[in-house]
């Protein structure tokens, strides 16, 4: 959550174990002086896992604009593999609801759960 999703554009870029991807909520930081090896923008393209990013409209932290959607436009996730939710929220979204869609998105792309 938060720096989390941050990282979202890097560790599924790199780790190829991973099935789906969750960003709760994810978005580019700006103003963070990455060095070029760790910067999520030169990883973002490179996430083909399915992504779903959880995001508050009115993050003052990453930014509608600025960096939740350029973000989500920058995956490399196939178009039909990828949302983008958006909360009437500052950054977290509420807990319910990030909840239930982090349970559906894993059912759709693991499978439900055996009970």
């Amino acid at each position: 959550m938060s720096w989390g999703g941050a990282l979202g554009a890097v560790v599924p870029a790199v780790e190829e174990r991973l099935k789906v991807s969750i960003l709760v909520p994810g978005g580019i930081y700006h103003g963070v002086n990455y060095r070029p090896e760790a910067d999520p923008i030169n990883y973002v393209t490179r996430v083909r896992a399915p992504t779903l990013m959880l995001n508050g409209r009115y993050d003052s932290s990453f930014g509608l604009e600025t960096g939740i959607k350029p973000l989500y436009d920058l995956l490399g996730t196939p178009t039909e593999h990828k949302r983008l939710i958006l909360y009437d929220t500052d950054h977290i979204p509420p807990r319910n609801e990030y909840i239930k869609e982090t349970l559906a998105w894993l059912d759709k792309y693991l499978g439900p759960v055996a009970r």
